[in-house]
This record gives structure tokens, C-alpha cells and sequence, in this order.
């Protein structure tokens, strides 16, 4: 036996022969569980639920497919069945009781916002139960305020109006014309608002009267205090007056000292005359002349008035009313500047040429021009307009001062409207030849053709002899003279010689354009 055995070991045991249907079987088992596991997605190993039911699944099938070990796979697929039941029902609890934990973790501090949110509400509760109690006590108040008021409303006679009676201001035909009552209408409806105006600004509410009082009494004593200064004041400078006069009479003197003294004793003895006399004095000193007072009080009255036109916007009114006014205190730059601040005003004219068109208008009724600084502000706001047709009214009233600044805005002006350029060459060689820019004068009677009128002018303001032809010739954009304008008239010598002419001007004597005049 013992060498059988030795025999039989020498060889390897072979591996059990697997049928053909069990083969086919495993690798259906196989490719099942590829295809669940693809079908759910389980790409990944671990402890998944998928994976669990996929292989529970995979063990029926082998018990169905194994009949001799059904019985005991079978038993041991409910125990473990029951187990994992045991550990899924393990789990269950532990994840319960967790959260449970967590509760009681944060009861406390639940408990404790409870608590505060409680005290908020209570607060608010009390809060809202004060507001109501007093406005309830408010209400009550009005209410007996209104019942009050009824009360004396019912004692109060009722004023009745007699429709049959007269109206104010109208006889009996006109208060039966429905226009002319509507009219009447209108002209109280205005009064009544200008009533409701004044009493906004002339007027104060009666609740004030004591303040307003008691400020007046305030300004009262302080003028009181104030002139009881100036008569100390008026005192103390007509002892200086009279000690000035005694030294100016000492100087004229022998200049003694005993002299002196006895001047001064006479200045002493003087102020001892009634208190009277001595303040006819010292009023004589500062005597006003009560014409220029008033005078005053009513520039300044005017120039509230203006201002009370101009914040309102009625700036035609304004514009008017600083234009006549007296001693010409709003005849300045500084009300000009006022204006044009203003700016434009929609649907309206622009206030800053209302200003300058009542200014040039009132210059006939005041009989003196208008100064040049507003004459050239007037024309320039006029044209900046597009008013060519203003500024010739303004410069045929002859009442402007012009200046060269005028007459160069109103040339300029010819570039804009070309339409009317003679028109604005015309009005700027006026306001040239007011002002004294004779150069450029010529320059606008030239630019208009009138060659014959530009030499008229020249001689008449004899200029042909003083060297002032030639520039005009040569700085003017090349407009010279024709030959046979020039040759009617008779000339004084020309300003320059030939030597002269090439020495300053490194030009040959031939470009001249008088060349042909003999002079060497």
C-alpha cells in the first residue's frame, strides 16, 4: 500500500473536467453581471446597494441551476439576507439617532433665540399699544375740537348773500352782460392773486407779531445807543474843529504863547454856552441836504423793485425798468452780466437782448449815447441772434458810441450772413469811421466795390499825404487801387523813394505797384 501510494504521487493530479453546459452556464452568469453593471452605471467597486442586488440575483440563479446543493445554499442565503437586513436596520438607527443628537445639541441655543425673539416681541407689542393709546387720545381731541367748532358755527349767523343785489363796480347793464361779468371775474381773480402774493411777502402771520415786536424794540435801542454815540461823536469832533480853528488863527499870528493860552481860554469860555447852542453848532457842522436822502431811498427802492422783476422771471419788465432808470445805476456791465446768466428761455425772446434793445432805445429819451463797451455787447448778442436787421436800427438811431471791437464783430459778421454782406460792410465801415479806424473803413469801401468812394474818403480825412495809403494798399488781401481811380486823383508825393522802398523792403523798384509815378 505504502509503495502504491509513492507510485501514484509521482504523477500531477489533473484539473476536474468542467462540462460543456456548466462552461455555457458560468459565462452566461458572466455576462450578465457585465450587462447589469453596465445597465445601472456601477463603474466604480465598493459597497453599493446596485452591486448587492445584482449579485443576490446571481446566487438564486446558481441555487436554481445546482439541485443537489439547493437546500443548503438556500439556508445559507437567508442567513445572510437577514444579516445585511440586521446591518441596513443598524445603520437606519444610527443615522435616526444622529440627527436626533444634533436636535438636542442645538435645543439650548434654539431655546435662547426663542427667549430674545420673545423680549423683541413683547417690546414691539408695547411700542404699538403706546402709539395707539395716544392716537386714540389725538382723536379724541379733534373730535372735540370739531364738535367745539360746530357749536360755534351754529351760534354764528349765517351771512347770507342777496343775489339781486348790486355788484361792486358794475351798473345794472353791466351786470347783466355775460362778458362783461366774465371780465369782472378775471380782474378779481387776479387781484385775489395778487393779494394772496403780498400777504407772502408783505405780510406776517398774526402768531408772529410778538416776535417781530420784540425785534423792533431791539432795533429801537440799539438806534437810541447809536445816537447817543453820534452826538458824543458830533461833540467830540467840534471841539477838535474849534481847536483846529484856534491853531489855524494862532499861526496866522505872531505865533506867541501867551497868545495861544488866551485862544484857548476863549475856546473854554465858548463851550460853556447852553447845551442848545452848542448842538445848533455841531448839527450845523453835519447838516445834510434832505433832497439827496430821499433821492437815495428811492434808488434803493428802485433798484428792490428790479430785482424783485428779475427773480420773478419777467424779464422784459426788467429789462425795461433797468433801462429807465434813474442816474442810469443799471446802465452797466454788471446788470448786462446779470442778464446773460440768465441764459436762454424757452418759447421767450433772450432776456440778454432785451436788455441791450431797451438800452439802445431809452438813449433818445435820456439825449446821451449809449458808452462803447455796451455798444459792442449789444451788437454781438444781436448778431450772435442772427438780428442784422436790430443792429441797423440801433446804428441808424445815431446814438452809440462805436468801437473797433463793434465794427469788427458786424465785418465778421458779413462772412456769416453772406446774403446781406454789403449791408454789414456798410454798417462796419459806419461804426470804423466813428470810432476812428480809418484803415479799416477803407477796407470795408473797398471790399465793396466802391473804389471812388474809398479815395472821396481818404481825402476828405486828408490821409493821402501822411503815409497811410500804401499800407492800406498792401494789407488789405491784395486789393489795390485801379490805375485809373488813382490817376483822377492828384497825389502828394508817395510816402516811400525808390532807394527807401528797396532798402526796407528788399523788393525791386519794379513791384512797386506805384512804379510808374516818376520818383527817384
Amino acid at each position: 500500500m505504502k509503495s502504491a501510494s509513492v507510485g501514484t504521487s509521482k504523477h500531477s493530479v489533473l484539473p476536474p473536467i468542467i462540462p460543456e453546459t456548466e462552461k455555457e452556464f458560468l459565462e452566461s452568469i458572466q455576462s450578465y453581471i457585465i450587462s447589469e453593471i453596465e445597465k445601472v452605471g456601477c463603474t466604480e467597486k465598493g459597497p453599493a446597494e446596485d452591486y448587492y442586488i445584482i449579485y443576490r440575483n446571481v446566487f438564486e440563479m446558481i441555487i436554481e441551476h445546482v439541485n443537489a446543493y439547493k437546500s443548503i445554499l438556500t439556508t445559507i442565503k437567508q442567513e445572510y439576507d437577514a444579516f445585511i437586513e440586521v446591518i441596513k436596520k443598524g445603520q437606519h438607527d444610527a443615522f435616526y439617532l444622529h440627527g436626533k443628537l444634533k436636535t438636542l445639541a442645538c435645543e439650548s441655543t434654539t431655546l435662547m433665540y426663542y427667549k430674545k425673539r420673545i423680549t423683541q416681541l413683547e417690546e414691539k407689542v408695547k411700542r404699538i399699544e403706546k402709539n395707539s393709546a395716544r392716537t386714540e387720545s389725538l382723536i379724541q381731541k379733534l373730535k372735540s375740537l370739531r364738535l367745539t367748532l360746530l357749536a360755534k358755527e351754529d351760534l354764528s349767523p349765517v351771512k347770507k348773500v342777496n343775489p339781486a343785489k348790486k355788484i361792486p363796480g358794475l351798473n345794472m347793464k353791466d351786470s347783466l352782460d355775460i362778458d362783461v361779468l366774465s371780465n369782472h371775474l378775471d380782474h378779481l381773480q387776479k387781484r385775489l392773486k395778487e393779494l394772496k402774493e403780498d400777504m407772502l411777502t408783505k405780510y406776517i402771520p398774526i402768531e408772529n407779531t410778538a416776535n417781530v415786536e420784540g425785534d423792533m424794540n431791539h432795533a429801537l435801542q440799539k438806534r437810541n445807543m447809536a445816537e447817543k454815540n453820534n452826538e458824543s461823536l458830533k461833540y467830540c469832533f467840534y471841539r477838535l474843529t474849534l481847536f483846529a480853528s484856534v491853531i489855524t488863527v494862532w499861526e496866522n499870528t505872531d505865533r506867541n504863547i501867551d497868545t495861544l493860552q488866551q485862544l484857548i481860554h476863549q475856546m473854554i469860555e465858548s463851550e460853556k454856552f447852553p447845551k442848545g447852542s452848542i448842538a445848533s453848532s455841531v448839527s450845523s457842522v453835519f447838516e445834510r441836504d434832505p433832497g439827496k436822502s430821499k433821492e437815495a431811498e428811492d434808488l434803493i427802492e428802485y433798484i428792490e423793485r428790479f430785482n424783485e422783476l428779475f427773480s420773478r422771471g419777467q424779464y422784459e419788465a426788467a429789462a425795461t425798468y433797468a433801462a429807465n432808470c434813474p442816474r442810469g445805476i443799471l446802465r452797466n456791465e454788471e446788470t448786462l452780466e446779470k442778464f446773460r446768466a440768465v441764459g436762454r428761455v424757452k418759447g421767450k425772446i433772450l432776456p440778454l437782448l432785451l436788455y441791450c434793445d431797451a438800452l439802445i432805445t431809452t438813449t433818445i429819451a435820456i439825449r446821451k449815447p449809449l458808452p462803447a463797451n455796451l455798444t459792442t455787447e449789444a451788437i454781438k448778442c444781436a448778431l450772435a441772434e442772427k438780428r442784422l436787421d436790430l443792429v441797423m436800427h440801433w446804428v441808424t438811431l445815431h446814438k452809440l458810441e462805436f468801437s473797433e471791437a463793434a465794427g469788427d464783430a458786424i465785418f465778421k459778421y458779413a462772412d456769416v450772413d453772406t446774403h446781406n454782406k454789403s449791408q454789414c460792410l456798410a454798417l462796419a465801415q459806419i461804426a470804423y469811421s466813428e470810432c476812428g479806424a480809418h484803415k479799416k473803413a477803407v477796407l470795408c469801401l473797398c471790399k465793396q466795390g466802391q473804389i471812388y468812394g474809398a479815395m472821396d474818403y481818404l481825402h476828405h480825412f486828408k490821409l493821402l499825404s501822411t503815409g497811410f495809403l500804401t499800407p492800406v494798399l498792401f494789407d488789405f488781401r491784395g486789393l489795390y487801387l485801379s490805375t485809373e481811380a488813382l490817376s483822377s486823383y492828384r497825389f502828394h508825393p508817395l510816402p516811400y523813394s525808390r532807394m527807401e522802398w528797396e532798402t526796407t523792403n528788399h523788393v525791386p523798384w519794379g513791384n512797386h505797384p506805384f512804379s510808374h509815378w516818376n520818383r527817384t
